[in-house]
């Protein structure tokens, strides 16, 4: 199983780190290679305008990227692009971390929360989860006052998602609790080991989810559909505009096993 994992950010600062847990967690078999976006391109995507700025670039990884893994996955938790990523992407499941987050939650209680980095994430992370159709069971949707790049430097990030988590259990009536950043990685352990809930890693959840969908697809034929909604643009046109004539912008790449950073220049590898 071969699946291509990109950061939607011209930054490498955490490109080593996930790569060592995407390694250590996926299923023996699975080759997990992972892609930032050039610098230049905003470091985060906390803001829509940012997010307009990269949504293009996932588009033409996602075009790359069809045919050639089994698995793509959008690594930002406001699942930006996945709708037009899925048009594109050929035979290749793609998944992103929120929507495979609430869906595993759901598989384990009956209700979650979300912990969130700052207020400004919860309008556009609260359409995602309504648009997914879970809005009734997620209880609570709490922020703790963190932006992407504090999580992992900030001396207060345990303890504030600590005290979060439990406020989302003890006041909201959380049965699992989500972390609502694809940064927040490294935490989850502690959290549910102390506040006796499930507690998910949206870096992890996206890779194991997007596992289960490469397994049904092998195994049972469930790719995904090109069907009224689902279908995808005509290549022809595609080919006659020139839409897809470059290769993707990549920043760092990271093969699988390697962890090691290639050439800015390095081009998606095909089979």
């Amino acid at each position: 199983m071969k699946v291509l994992y990109i950061a939607p950010v011209g930054s490498d600062v955490y490109l080593p780190a996930r790569a060592e847990i995407c390694e250590r967690a996926g299923n023996a078999g699975t080759a997990i290679d992972i892609v930032s976006l050039p610098p230049g391109r905003p470091t985060h995507v906390e803001y829509h305008a940012y997010e307009a700025m990269v949504l293009a670039d996932v588009v033409r990884h996602s075009y790359a990227a069809a045919n050639k893994y089994d698995a793509f996955i959008i690594g930002c938790f406001y699942d930006l692009g996945l709708r037009e990523a899925r048009e594109v992407s050929g035979r290749t499941v793609v998944t992103a971390p929120c929507q495979a987050s609430t869906s595993i939650a759901m598989a384990l209680g009956n209700t979650f929360s979300i912990l969130v980095g700052r207020r400004k994430w919860i309008p556009k992370m609260t359409e995602n989860v309504r648009m997914y159709g879970l809005e009734h069971a997620m209880v609570s949707m709490r922020a703790v006052d963190l932006g992407v790049h504090d999580f992992q430097s900030h001396a207060e990030s345990e303890d504030r998602l600590m005290e979060t988590g439990r406020r989302c259990v003890e006041e909201d009536g959380a049965e699992v609790l989500i972390l609502g950043c694809t940064a927040e990685f490294g935490f989850h352990e502690k959290m549910q080991d102390e506040l006796g809930v499930p507690v998910l890693d949206p870096m992890l959840s996206a890779l194991k989810y997007a596992e289960m969908l490469v397994e049904g697809a092998q195994r049972f034929g469930w790719y995904p559909s090109r069907k009224w909604g689902s279908e995808a643009p005509p290549e022809e046109e595609m080919a006659a505009w020139g839409l897809f004539d470059r290769e993707p912008p990549t920043g760092t790449f990271i093969e699988a096993g390697s962890l090691a950073s290639r050439s800015l220049a390095k081009k998606i590898p095909a089979e």
